[in-house]
């Protein structure tokens, strides 16, 4: 963004008393121009301030302070309207931060907002994330804008009211499509595709003119347009690089277990670094189709990262971690390469994990690699109805495959042939019913050693 952008000494030197009536909503049109997408005024934004917040501050302050972002102010009345009431029929997903709605908003509401489907996050004031972690996603999304980014369209901060607008991801997180059940499993192509997206947004964070930790790394923040590109969600946890000769910050443990690197959990030195090591976290649940963190399985099988580790270099035996819902359709030797970038991202020295740069020049390759590559292709024979006569075969390929395709139960070989045959078991057709997306927030270290210390984020 350029350099007109929000200052947080502006936004902070207005603290004071909320006042005691509603913000009135604002008609006026929000000043429209072009935002650089690389980097920030080195002033405008410290997100350290955030540790000295003991009180809240005037909403029309902080809609002063944003002038020229194209943030929008919203009021709580506007909001129900978008979402009928905050309708239950129009709840999307639930998580650490509260409740998400779908609405839709256009010009009728401002002048000049374009129309378009929304999802609204209601802050829920008893739980896990408040006012600092809603006031850090204001500051942050209403100063980034990137292609791997998710817009931050507006908020509304009336009286105890916190929510925050977002421009609707269609096919939700990738959490979802890794692990629920009645979602279609992603090709390989897909997945090397998000991958590189979400790889595109840490990139721009980490080499902006300010660098940005992420902090907060995981597939349920990865969120997902109908074409599959992927962008980053929630920054309330969010901080800002180290500078000058500093060479990490020192902060409380916050994020979500099975993500957070190993130096970061024991000492409260953030990097960029840690957001590598969350990187090559969601690599392996990309290539395994495995949670980070599952109690359901065996004791050793629990941690995702302990489990593959051993398998990662090893050429003859990687196959062992791969998702059996990819039925073998991926390149193998564009899995190798997967792999292997895992395992350097895993690496429990910092110093050895490669940039995110890096890590894009590895995987891009990989993509061009994949088109190479069947995706969802596979053959399934339907019985017929009178019990006679041949059966009937369906052969859906690309998107329609994915629409179609089941998630099967783990099988022990991970490789699998390329198309399955199942002559007993019918149609494969079921009335699926999901919510088209769903957006979780942060589970917190709440016992780590540093947040028993209490140092202050």
């Amino acid at each position: 963004m350029g350099k007109n952008g929000l200052s947080w000494r502006s936004c902070f030197s207005c603290y004071g008393k909320v006042r005691d009536s509603p913000s009135p909503g604002r008609d006026e049109k929000r000043t429209t121009r072009q935002k650089s997408q690389r980097g920030r005024s080195p002033q405008q934004l410290s997100s350290s301030d955030l540790s000295n917040v003991t009180s809240l501050f005037s909403p029309e302050d902080l809609s002063l302070s944003l002038a020229g972002s194209n943030i929008y102010s919203f009021t709580v009345a506007e909001l129900k309207a978008v979402t009928q009431n905050f309708s239950t029929s129009h709840l999307i997903g639930e998580g650490g931060f509260g409740q998400v709605y779908k609405g839709y908003v256009d010009d009728k509401l401002r002048p000049g907002l374009k129309a378009q489907p929304v999802a609204v996050k209601l802050m829920d004031q008893d739980g896990l994330q408040g006012h600092r972690e809603w006031l850090a996603e204001v500051i942050f999304l209403g100063q980034l804008r990137h292609k791997h980014l998710v817009k931050l369209i507006g908020y509304c901060c009336e009286d105890e009211n916190r929510l925050l607008v977002y421009e609707f991801m269609a096919r939700g997180s990738l959490e979802n499509h890794l692990f629920r059940r009645f979602f279609a499993s992603l090709p390989w192509k897909t997945r090397i595709k998000i991958a590189v997206g979400a790889a595109k947004g840490l990139t721009f964070l980490h080499e902006a003119e300010k660098p940005v930790i992420y902090r907060d790394f995981k597939a349920s923040n990865i969120l997902l347009e109908s074409d599959y590109t992927a962008k980053l969600s929630d920054f309330g946890l969010a901080k800002d690089g180290p500078e000058g000769e500093n060479t990490h910050v020192s902060t409380r443990v916050m994020g979500t277990q099975g993500y957070a690197a190993p130096e970061y959990i024991m000492t409260g030195h953030l990097t960029s670094k840690s957001d590598v090591y969350s990187f090559g976290v969601v690599l392996l649940e990309l290539l395994s189709g495995r949670r980070s963190v599952d109690k359901s399985r065996p004791n050793r099988e629990q941690n995702l990262v302990e489990w593959a580790r051993p398998w990662l270099n090893d050429p003859r035996r990687f196959s062992r971690i791969m998702d059996p819902n990819l039925d073998g359709q991926y390149s193998t030797k564009g899995a190798q390469r997967v792999a292997a970038l895992a395992a350097l991202c895993l690496s429990n020295s910092p110093k050895n994990r490669p940039t995110m740069k890096a890590i894009i020049e590895t995987l891009e390759p990989i993509l061009e690699l994949a088109d190479d590559q069947p995706t969802g292709t596979f053959v399934y024979t339907a019985a017929p109805q009178n019990g006679g006569g041949d059966a009937g075969k369906a052969t859906p390929r690309g998107d329609e495959a994915e629409r179609h395709r089941e998630r099967e139960p783990p099988r022990e070989n991970g490789n699998q042939p390329p198309h399955r045959h199942n002559q007993n078991q019918g149609s494969r057709n079921r009335n699926r019913s999901h919510r088209s997306a769903s957006y979780t927030d942060t589970a917190l270290y709440m016992n780590s050693p540093r947040q028993i210390r209490g140092r202050a984020a």
